[in-house]
């Protein structure tokens, strides 16, 4: 930085002033990053401390690696002044290795549009990444801590001290083995920085270092603004922060401490369930109190979040004007989410007239060309034995053998003798002419292969030639496997040392490979063959129409399919290939391609032997350590001709600087086989460049286009010495994408340059038709796939007719559409033009096609682009993958590349930026997802390349593990539905009311029974209070059990019958009316685990005339989390008093809960265990049954902790309520497996048996940890008819004892006893968990329609409840589009894009609902959304609140219609659902009218102006991978954030990214701002089994998850 050598409290005060002036207007952001630098930089220069500059060798100069710690740091150790050196030595020899897989077509346009982004400064926001999942990279190329990176002046300021060694007395820098030692816990690039470096742009100044490409261009915009979250060993400081971290956006402001931690939950498992309130709101409480522990900005970001700032950094990025989308945006209808774009006018159109077919010049007939191509090599073979027809060289590029025609010929014939009479039985041979057969040899022995093939030809078997496999899972084995299948293959020839590499079974046997038939292996070497005798001779026809062999091709998805070409066809293009050549006799040709396919097979086997051309034949391997042998085979054997690709072009040039004396003067043609590629032009231009002097002729570069259906299309006939050499064509790319031909003259960087590839090969027609659709013919200014009709053609797909007819049969027809002729054309599969002179150009072709918005994109012009990015330094061997993937409704570009294993972190993530803008410049086209993944793990081709259908697979299944992804779905998805915009809210016109109907629908409305009237004076004195009835029970039936509680083992622990519980209700009233001296009315906190005791401090509670608030203890061992609710509880709820037990009381006061809270300040803690046998003077009689019996206090998922106010009057009528719906008496068992803390769960554990007198047996859920069965079999045991549980408990048991039904009915558990298992929520019910119960427990004999749900919210805790009569729950299917319009529409089961809901339950008697727009608070019809509001004697009376915030509680729980009944009070769930009146009775004979829950109103997400519920988008992203656990949803401003759980490996982390951005896009056509992906446990759940997801977003921002990775999609 600029003030590195600066002690700034030196400086003069004037000065000092100047600088805090500075950061001010930085902070309020009235002046840019850059501009405070240069202004800073400018005030400092002065007083810089330059230190001495030493005089430099030559070598010493290396302008610095990012991350190297030259220029931050203390001079090297030796030992790293070692590694340098050493590094550098590497670099230099490496560096051409590296530089082999570089292009540089496209450098000069990419670093313009890079240098011209460089202005706009764009910062992305890295990924925050977990130490962990790196591939682990050594230690030395971790970047220190404080490698902050500086804008490009201080960089300039910088360098001139960045070669000299640092001063060592600087205070303010870290010594190396500070962050070495730190790096594990989380080093820069993990969790706590991350610095977007800048890479050096010194001229440097020796000449044979590679220069780096271009000038950076983004700087840091964030910096690590505390240490990592919980270091084991915090490291002692060498620098004050302000050093640390010069420029930090958001700077650390003086009392920013942490928040304390109420949400980290701390255990590695799910652990304890916890309800935490948000360090958010109470209600009731005033917003001051709440949050005060946490310092905010201006838009309530905690400042010390590191999160937040990447967040704010990203929507900085998306508010960047966009690009105007390719089409306007489409318009959401209900029926088509995506409108067909309406074509731009301004887009260019193809203005030529119509192509006329292009002629090759006329095939000569030569006297003495052979009947057919067998016959050649009899002739060669018989007159010339001697001469050489093919040498193979070994590994390292010296000659192994030479073969010559004579013992091609006799090899063969003996193969071909083996072949038809030795296979088989004297009577059954297995080979019949005509039969096919796959030939597997390996590309280091062509002397093998052309045995085989032409042995094949002479015994008139079809040879298909196969790559061989070298593994199960080889790239696209099972589609060589289909390839076998279709040609109907049941034999292979192999040699005997590729059969003893093959992978064999563990008995020896050749592995049967995925996907393929049963194979025969015979092998060929000359010693297993037999010599024919001496009457045999092979029969040779003239060339007819028959297969001579099978060409595979893979296909854009991965099918392998084989192209049969006839004799005849051979035959032609050997000949049409010799007379395009001018092949002679006895040349040699030295062939680098691969043998068995294509341009290496047409040339390196077939014409040359029909010329008796001696091939030279270098493999790959060989290619590989020498890459320059093609050229030395050339020198040595005086070649005439060599068939090569750019690569080898490419990479001879970088090596051949270690050879010097080497001539290129005999060759007459260098075929390019790859001639129809982008960067064919610059690989030939370079090549010409460095071997001109050499003795290479310009006009011997003879570029081609080939392909498997159509075999050569056209090739550029060598030149004349001195004749000028063809134009280029410099075209437009924006031209190009529409289909057109426009050449490139404004922005030279958007252009393509492409080489001709020639005339038409000789006797063949040619045409270009459109790509898609009919094939009509183009105009002469437009791109179309180029057809040829030519005998020297493929005749068809072998075994696939049907795919055939499109390729191989194709009649091109005009504008009208109607055929120009009868001659069939066959589809070339490449895209181009004709030339002026009738030269052929190629710009593409269809497999590497994407078609995106409407426009083409050539897959190979991205990857030229990409490579042209300084891969260097990233990329391994520039493999680089490009395809597209459909993803709603348009194609999405996918790069996908293998990252060096020594690439840092920044250097990835520079690079892939980098990349986005090239790419987005040069060929408007926005990259939808980019992928590093590590070296050597992308699927290979045979040769090498890679298996790009594969890689789609993989991506597509979640299988590619990259080690680095940036997701870009803002900037290329443009065909998004258009947001909604809101409608101002009123009462209109259509709201009318004409009797019970709305806007000419029946109003939304349904009720439970009537409670009915209680005549008998007893039974009202008995049910008016509960004290009442426990006393009356306990006096009429003293013996009666109302409770059991089990444990873990099934067993009884304790029980109360109703007198023990009254005496022992009595003994605690006692005990509070003397130890706690409280008066009647004051609150009394009950903390206790689930058991009897706590049912008896109830009842005591109520005998004394005080308030019981009920309280879920704090878990021991995890206090710091669950202490801090307790204590807050106990303090909004103003206890007098606290009731538990010796356990808790102790851990109250312990050390460990001093930690978390202050525990000095407790109220009376009364402990309960072993009081002594007192009573109470008398048992308090409330006054009315208005007053309150309890307070209930629960957590919402929202984080809200509210309290409400229960009657005693309520609770009388939901006890009644319930003991109707449920049938309940006292003769009657139930089991309840729940959390007795709040809502229906207490009412049921602590009430109900009291009013109804029934049995309860009680299963605390804790229990279930130590014995997964106890609930189903306590069920099974008791032969109990009614249960209660949660969803969590009924999740535990799918997820657990899912697998064990039959280990549980070898234990005779049988539920067929159970009529209902009710489970109790306050949420929509969860339709697949309820049915993978139902189906996973069917075979113990649950009922399917014994599973229901229940609902109920804080103003009312039971709404609905299923009960035992009445019509089984019904379910809807819902249209989602409509949801999020808040509109219900019901479609059919199956229907695309619905969502299945189950109605929630009956509801109970005495209780209303009615369906309300939340806004306008009228009420609704039928079938529509709106929110539901309940009328009902068990209503709360209100929200139990300090302040008495009375308009907050009347607007809950006593609110009235705007229009239609003005007088019934309401009480408002906060729920949206909708009613629907079904077919289904009543018990009373009417119509069933169903409550169907959609979701709290609160957790609701808006994005785009449409309503969406967190659970639907978490079902979709459960699903899109089966590593994800558990997810969560929610916004930051207005971005989508989602948090997922992984339970697989964490290499598998990055996959689940682009599953989800997909998965969301699609379903709910969302982009996903965030994705986080975390440990399984991370997502904060309740005892309820719901989410808490407002704390899940409180810990990310305050940066507490310790996520695995977290992606920001841009």
């Amino acid at each position: 930085m600029a003030d590195r050598g600066v002690d700034l409290s030196a400086l003069p005060k004037e000065v000092r002033d100047q600088l805090a002036e500075l950061d001010l207007e930085l902070s309020e952001g009235d002046i840019t990053q850059k501009g405070y630098e240069k202004k800073r930089t400018k005030l400092l220069l002065p007083y810089i401390i330059h230190p001495p500059v030493e005089p430099l060798t030559r070598n010493d100069v290396q302008p610095p690696a990012p991350g190297s710690s030259s220029g931050h740091g203390p001079p090297p150790s030796s030992s790293s002044r070692y590694r340098e050196r050493r590094s550098r030595r590497t670099h230099r020899n490496g560096g051409t290795r590296d530089d082999r897989y570089r292009s540089d077509i496209h450098t000069e346009a990419v670093q313009a549009a890079l240098a011209k982004h460089k202005e706009e400064k764009m910062a992305l926001p890295m990924p925050t990444k977990r130490r962990s999942t790196y591939v682990p990279s050594p230690m030395e190329t971790r970047t220190p801590p404080d490698s902050s990176s500086a804008s490009e002046d201080e960089m300039s300021a910088r360098r001139q001290s960045m070669v000299a060694p640092a001063p060592l007395h600087n205070p303010n820098l870290q010594s190396p083995d500070c962050w070495i030692t730190r790096t594990p816990q989380g080093s820069s690039t993990s969790s706590s920085a991350s610095s977007t470096m800048s890479h050096g742009e010194g001229k440097p100044l020796s000449q044979n270092q590679p220069q780096p490409q271009y000038k950076p261009q983004y700087q840091a915009l964030y910096k690590p603004s505390h240490p990592p979250p919980y270091p084991p060993h915090p490291e002692p400081h060498h620098a004050p922060a302000s050093d640390i971290m010069p420029h930090g956006r958001i700077a650390p402001s003086e009392n920013s401490a942490p928040p304390p931690d109420v949400t980290a939950m701390a255990l590695p498992a799910r652990g304890p369930r916890v309800d935490l309130p948000s360090n958010a709101t109470v209600r009731g409480m005033s917003r001051g109190q709440s949050r005060s522990s946490m310092m905010e900005t201006a838009d309530g970001v905690p400042v010390n979040s590191r999160v937040s700032t990447k967040i704010q950094q990203l929507l900085n990025t998306l508010k960047r004007p966009k690009r105007p989308p390719l089409s306007e945006f489409f318009t959401d209808d209900s029926e088509e989410i995506v409108e067909v774009p309406q074509p731009d006018p301004n887009t260019p159109k193809p203005e030529g007239r119509q192509i006329i077919p292009v002629k090759g010049e006329p095939l000569g007939v030569v006297s003495n060309w052979p009947p057919a191509l067998q016959a050649a090599l009899a002739r060669w073979g018989a007159t010339q034995g001697k001469s050489p027809a093919l040498t193979a060289l070994d590994i390292t590029g010296k000659a192994l053998y030479t073969l010559t025609y004579g013992k091609l010929w006799s090899r063969s014939v003996k193969l071909a003798y083996t072949l038809l009479n030795k296979l088989g039985t004297k009577n059954e041979q297995i080979l019949k002419p005509g039969d096919r057969v796959a030939l597997v040899y390996p590309n280091s022995d062509p002397g093998m292969f052309w045995v085989a093939f032409y042995g094949c030809l002479l015994a008139e078997v079809i040879p298909v030639p196969i790559e061989v496999p070298l593994s199960r899972k080889d790239a696209g084995i099972s589609q060589v496997g289909f390839l076998l299948g279709s040609c109907g293959v049941g034999l292979a020839l192999t040699s005997e040392i590729c059969l003893k590499g093959l992978p064999k079974t563990p008995t020896g046997e050749i592995m049967q490979f995925k996907g393929w038939p049963r194979m025969k292996w015979v092998i060929t070497d000359s010693k297993y063959l037999t010599k024919p005798s001496k009457d045999w001779q092979p029969h040779i026809p003239t060339a007819n129409t028959d297969p001579a062999y099978i060409e595979y091709k893979a296909n854009k998805e991965g099918t392998v399919v084989g192209v049969a070409v006839s004799k005849v066809a051979m035959l032609t293009h050997c000949q049409a290939l010799t007379q395009a050549c001018n092949y002679c006799e006895g040349e040699t040709l030295v062939n680098v391609l691969d043998f068995k396919k294509d341009m290496g097979l047409w040339h390196g086997v077939l014409t040359a032997v029909m010329n008796r051309i001696h091939t030279i034949s270098v493999p790959y391997a060989v290619m590989k350590a020498c890459p320059l042998s093609w050229v030395q085979r050339v020198h040595i054997h005086k070649a005439r001709l060599a068939l090569v690709k750019c690569r080898d072009l490419h990479w001879a040039m970088m090596a051949h600087r270690e050879q010097r004396d080497i001539s290129l003067v005999s060759l007459r043609m260098l075929i390019v086989a790859d001639g129809a590629n982008p960067w064919s032009v610059s690989s030939c231009d370079a090549f010409l460049n460095v071997f001109q002097s050499h003795g290479l002729k310009p006009e011997v570069i003879c570029p081609c286009a080939t392909s498997p259906e159509a075999m050569t299309v056209a090739i550029r006939r060598p030149g004349l010495p001195g004749a000028p050499l063809p134009a280029r064509a410099v075209l437009s790319l924006g031209g190009l994408s529409h289909g057109v031909i426009r050449v490139n003259t404004e922005d030279k960087n958007s252009a393509l340059t492409v080489q001709d590839v020639g005339h038409v090969m000789p006797g063949a027609l040619m045409c270009i038709v459109r790509p898609d659709g009919p094939p009509q013919l183009c105009k002469t200014d437009e791109i179309g796939e180029i057809i040829i009709n030519s005998r020297a053609g493929g005749t068809m797909y072998y075994g696939l007719p049907g795919v055939t007819k499109n390729t191989f049969e194709v009649i091109p027809v005009n504008a009208n559409g109607v055929p120009i002729g009868e001659i069939p054309f066959v589809r070339s599969g490449l895209l181009g033009f004709v030339g002026p002179g009738s030269l052929i150009f190629v710009v593409g072709k269809i497999e590497g096609l994407l078609q995106v918005s409407g426009r083409r994109h050539n897959a190979d012009d991205l990857v030229a682009t990409a490579l042209a990015v300084e891969p260097v330094k990233t990329v391994y061997r520039g493999r680089i993958a490009v395809f597209s993937a459909t993803v709603f409704y348009d194609e999405r570009v996918v790069i996908v590349a293998e990252q060096r294993p020594d690439a840092s972190e920044e250097d990835s993530f520079q690079w892939m930026s980098r990349v986005l803008q090239a790419i987005d410049s040069i060929h408007q086209v926005g990259l939808y997802c980019l992928a590093l993944v590590p070296a050597n793990t992308l699927p290979k081709t045979p040769l090498g390349g890679i298996h790009i259908s594969d890689t789609k697979q993989f991506f597509l299944e979640g299988n590619l593990h990259p080690c680095n992804i940036l997701m870009c779905p803002h900037t290329c998805v443009t065909n998004l539905p258009k947001p909604r915009q809101k409608q101002p809210v009123g009462v209109g016109p259509a709201s009318v009311m004409v009797g019970n109907l709305v806007a000419g629908k029946r109003i939304a409305q349904a009720a439970g029974r009537e409670l009915g009237v209680i005549e008998d004076q007893d039974l009202v004195r008995k049910h008016q209070y509960l004290t009442e009835a426990l006393q009356w029970r306990a006096q009429t039936d003293p013996d009666h059990v109302l409770f059991v509680l089990l444990n873990a083992k099934g067993v009884a622990v304790s029980t109360a019958t109703c007198v023990q519980l009254h005496k022992r209700a009595e003994k605690i009233s006692a005990a509070l009316m003397e130890k706690g001296s409280i008066n009647t009315g004051e609150n009394v906190v009950l903390l206790y685990p689930p058991g009897i005791d706590l049912i008896a401090s109830f009842y005591g509670c109520l005998y004394a005339g005080v308030v019981p608030v009920n309280v879920r203890p704090p878990h021991p061992q995890n206090l710091a989390a669950t202490l801090p609710t307790v204590r807050m509880i106990i303090d909004v709820s103003k206890a007098a008093c606290i009731l538990t037990t010796q356990n808790l009381m102790r851990i109250l006061r312990s050390k460990e809960a001093a930690a978390s809270v202050n525990i000095k300040t407790w109220p009376t803690i009364i402990d309960t265990d072993d009081l002594p046998r007192r009573r109470p003077p008398q048992i308090y009689k409330p006054p009315t049954a208005e007053m309150m019996a309890y307070l209930d206090f629960s957590v919402s998922t929202t984080g809200m902790l509210t309290g409400v106010k229960i009657s005693h009057a309520a609770v009388s009528a939901l006890c009644r309520s319930i003991k109707l719906q449920c049938e309940l008496y006292s003769s009657r068992q139930i089991a309840i497996c729940l959390d007795p803390y709040c809502g229906l769960g207490f009412v049921l554990w602590c009430l109900a048996s009291v009013y109804s007198g029934h049995q309860s047996i009680l299963i605390p859920p804790f229990e279930l940890e130590s014995c997964l069965s106890l609930w189903l079999s306590t069920l099974s045991q008791y032969r109990v008819r009614d249960t209660f549980c949660s969803y969590s408990v009924m999740e535990f048991c799918t997820k657990r004892l899912g697998t064990q039904t039959e280990l549980l009915k070898a234990r005779g558990v049988n539920l067929s006893c159970v009529r209902s298992c009710v489970v109790i929520a306050e949420e929509r019910p969860r339709l697949a968990l309820t049915h993978s119960f139902s189906k996973l427990f069917k075979d113990l004999g649950l009922s399917t329609r014994a599973v229901s749900t229940t609902f109920g919210s804080r103003v009312n805790l039971a709404v609905c409840l299923q009960g035992t009569t009445g019509p089984d729950p019904c379910t809807v299917y819902v249209d989602m589009k409509s949801l999020r319009h808040d509109r219900v529409r019901l479609v059919e089961r199956g229907a695309p894009q619905s969502l299945p809901l189950m109605e929630s339950g009956k509801i109970l008697p005495g209780v209303r609902v009615i369906i309300v727009n939340p806004e306008t608070r009228g009420p609704l019809g039928d079938s529509h959304l709106g929110e539901i509001w309940v009328n009902s004697p068990h209503n709360a009376s209100g929200y139990y609140t300090i302040y008495g915030e009375e308009s907050l509680q009347a607007d809950h729980f006593n609110t009235k219609l705007s229009f239609g009944d003005p007088h019934t009070l309401w009480a408002r769930t906060g729920y949206l659902g909708f009613v629907k009146r079904t077919e289904l009775l009543d018990a009373s004979g009417d119509r069933h009218d169903a409550l169907f829950v959609v979701g709290s109103l609160d957790e609701t997400l808006e994005l785009r102006g449409l309503r969406y519920h967190p659970t639907d988008i978490e079902t979709s992203v459960s699903r899109a991978h089966r590593s994800i656990a558990e997810s969560a949803v929610f916004t930051w401003t207005n971005l989508l954030v989602v948090v997922s759980e992984l339970c697989g490996s964490e290499q598998d982390a990055l996959d689940l990214v682009p599953l989800i951005t997909n998965v969301v896009l699609e379903e709910h056509h969302l982009i996903v701002g965030v994705v986080v992906i975390v440990d399984p446990g991370v997502i904060p759940i309740n005892s309820r089994g719901e989410k808490q997801r407002m704390h899940l977003r409180d810990s990310f921002l305050a940066d507490q998850l310790d996520p695995i990775y977290v992606a920001y999609n841009m």
